[in-house]
């Protein structure tokens, strides 16, 4: 390619024209691939995608919400096979590297939580809340879809939804038998294997499905003093489940599932301004030097019973009652030098029970849902981190109400409201400091209106106005009284948005713009030897622009795009060390895009590739430490049978360097990753 021989001063646009070469190569494919004959290429059309993001059955076009949706056939196509590789691929929404395997921070229209509490935006896996940042790191196995709902969801989703949630849905069990095994090997001695089943045991009355998964690869940081690789990673996930259906109207499901890691330490290193600020040496290139052999090793176990029961074509009642289990132990060296100055050892966990009871109506006019909720955490937090000694107990209790109603008033008209009253009490008791405990209780009512409009038949605009709501806490490491607790985060949002389809389905366009106005904006402070505590700023203001286009070229060939705009800033915000109003708020990149293409002959070829881009992003909150904006490759080739197919795939093809580097230490970015994977189906 020409542009691997033109001399160009600036390493930067050099490498993005080379990137822009790329795209421009795969865009010709379709060009240079033979035509096929009429029957037998896809339908000249696209499928819409069924969502329950208002907890009933709708088509996505027809939802008054920002959404983007994917089907286990999308999932596949991008090669989406973590919860983190979702930041690719949808709009302001970024998950980001906290060090860990199992944890990563959700940041969405820029409200983030970067200690793993409480997160801004929840997820739920069958229902199952994961509300901490413990599962957004985690695998995932035969889906059948994942919506992303952006915008405050607390009056369906509650406390932990101020800037939207996340729903996956694993496949259900039915009549047909089905089974996929997966073989997949890439650099740095990748092994995965996975395999699904599932069937039916009794005819239109019990139903079963397995996954089971084990993955496999060597470290990509390396250890200067010891010379091992630091981050060696493997895992195990299993899962379980029953369906069954006595009576036409009744239908009961039974998730069990579990996931355990062994990793060798993590993907962090110290910074040069940590390492100066210590006395310390400053960690390489993807280099750390440390004496201290370590590992983490979480575990996550859930179960989950569904039940739902049909009185009529309108009405349905549907109860959830899951627990889920987080307990991880390890020990980290958090100075990353031969030396014992930040060594530190966790044994910690987090247990939760959840129970939803909901009732919902669908016809032609109207619909509705209500339902109570209640959940209870029980955590323990064991850390030993340099001459810190954290041992405390915590937890509490969340009770809800919930309801929300839409009515079309005329063919074109149609108008939601909904309510959502929730109290969250906690509690921190501590064992290793003369036995403090704290207590407090926090409430609050999360309304939302919207009102909706087809302009045309191809064009429907929408306008919803929320609340979103993040109780306040406790912080298990503090041993300063100013930040023992924090107090619960409101924000009020705006919404503006249109969706579109047109020539027949082949070109969906949907846009939103979106304002947020913030109150006590729950943040991080960092104070001596790295430790971060939760704290509250004065206030904020959030607004920007989200974009999704998916276009049907031809038969074979289909164009996305998305992007993403958010500018965050305090109007007030200051503490001890300093004044920060006017400062863009940390984590929280200026902007997001991906351009993609995906190509699909007749005769088994496929081609797939996506550029994705990130701006810059401020790392704390002085804005002094930034990371600039980049650029990714991830692409897919291969062939295509009835059963089965194989493909060469890539992720960050050009091994961009996108770490975080801030006052203390420097998170690795993951590097280029080229494998090979066979699936075959049964």
């Amino acid at each position: 390619m020409t542009c691997f021989k033109i001399k160009i001063n600036s390493k930067f646009f050099q490498e993005l024209t080379c990137k822009w070469c790329f795209l421009v190569l795969f865009a010709f494919v379709p060009a240079a691939m033979p035509s096929l004959a009429a029957e037998n290429s896809p339908p000249f059309v696209q499928e819409t995608i069924t969502v329950t993001a208002n907890k009933q059955e709708e088509d996505i076009q027809d939802v008054p919400m920002s959404i983007t949706a994917f089907d286990g056939f999308t999932l596949e196509d991008r090669n989406i096979t973590s919860v983190r590789d979702l930041t690719d691929y949808v709009p302001n929404l970024v998950l980001t590297n906290s060090g860990g395997e199992t944890y990563a921070r959700p940041v969405m229209r820029g409200i983030v939580n970067e200690v793993t509490s409480d997160v801004s935006t929840a997820m739920f896996i069958d229902g199952i809340p994961v509300l901490s940042g413990s599962g957004f790191g985690d695998p995932l196995q035969d889906i059948e879809r994942i919506e992303v709902l952006r915008g405050p969801q607390g009056t369906l989703y509650g406390k932990s939804a101020v800037a939207g949630a996340i729903n996956i849905i694993t496949r259900q069990p039915d009549n047909d038998f089905r089974g996929k095994f997966s073989v997949d090997a890439g650099e740095d001695y990748k092994k995965e294997v996975s395999l699904n089943l599932s069937g039916p045991i009794f005819q239109d009355k019990l139903f079963f499905g397995l996954s089971g998964q084990y993955f496999d690869k060597d470290g990509w940081v390396k250890n200067g003093y010891t010379g091992d690789d630091e981050n060696n990673n493997s895992y195990w996930y299993g899962k379980v489940q029953f369906r069954w259906t006595p009576v036409d109207d009744l239908d009961i499901s039974l998730y069990f599932s579990q996931q355990e890691y062994d990793t060798d330490g993590g993907h962090i290193g110290l910074s040069q301004d940590g390492a100066a600020s210590w006395g310390l040496t400053a960690s390489g290139d993807r280099e750390v030097y440390s004496d201290l052999d370590a590992y983490s090793k979480p575990k996550i176990s859930a179960q989950a019973l569904k039940v739902s029961y049909d009185f009529n074509n309108a009405l349905n009642l549907t109860s959830i009652t899951t627990h889920r289990l987080y307990t991880g132990n390890g020990v980290t060296d958090f100075d990353y030098n031969p030396v014992v100055y930040m060594h530190a050892t966790s044994d910690n966990e987090e247990d939760k029970i959840s129970q939803e009871l909901r009732l919902s109506s669908n016809t032609e006019k109207m619909n509705w849902v209500t339902g109570i909720y209640y959940d209870e955490d029980d955590n323990k937090k064991n850390i030993t981190y340099g001459s810190l000694t954290v041992n405390r107990d915590l937890g509490g209790e969340s009770y809800a109400l919930f309801g929300q109603l839409r009515y079309v008033l005329t063919h074109k008209l149609g108008m939601t409201g909904g309510l959502r009253y929730e109290t969250q009490d906690k509690y921190m008791q501590d064992h290793a400091t003369g036995g403090n405990s704290f207590d407090d209780t926090w409430d609050d009512i999360a309304p939302k209106f919207s009102v909706d409009y087809a302009i045309t038949e191809q064009v429907m605009g929408y306008a919803t106005v929320a609340k979103g709501f993040r109780p306040g806490g406790f912080n298990a490491k503090s041993t300063n009284s100013a930040y023992d607790s924090y107090d619960s985060e409101e924000l009020w949002s705006y919404e503006i948005g249109a969706k579109s389809q047109f020539f027949e389905n082949r070109l969906i366009v949907n846009g939103a713009l979106f304002y947020m106005d913030i109150d006590d904006m729950q943040v991080t402070e960092t104070l001596g030897s790295g430790r971060k505590y939760i704290t509250n700023a004065g206030s904020a203001a959030s607004y920007g622009a989200e974009l999704e286009v998916s276009a049907k070229i031809t038969p074979q060939f289909t164009i996305t795009v998305n992007a993403g705009y958010t500018n965050v800033v305090f109007d007030e915000y200051q503490d001890a060390a300093g004044d920060y109003s006017d400062n863009k708020a940390p984590n929280v990149p200026e902007y997001t895009f991906a351009i993609g293409g995906q190509y699909r002959a007749g005769n088994g070829f496929y081609a797939g590739f996506n550029l994705v881009g990130v701006g810059k992003t401020y790392l704390e909150r002085t804005n002094t430490y930034e990371r600039d904006a980049y650029q990714l490759i991830n692409a897919k080739i291969g062939y295509e049978a009835e059963n089965w197919d194989i493909y060469l795939y890539g992720k960050n093809i050009f091994d961009e360097d996108y770490s975080n580097e801030d006052a203390t230490y420097v998170y690795y970015s993951d590097p280029r990753e080229i494998g090979v994977k066979l699936t075959y189906r049964f």
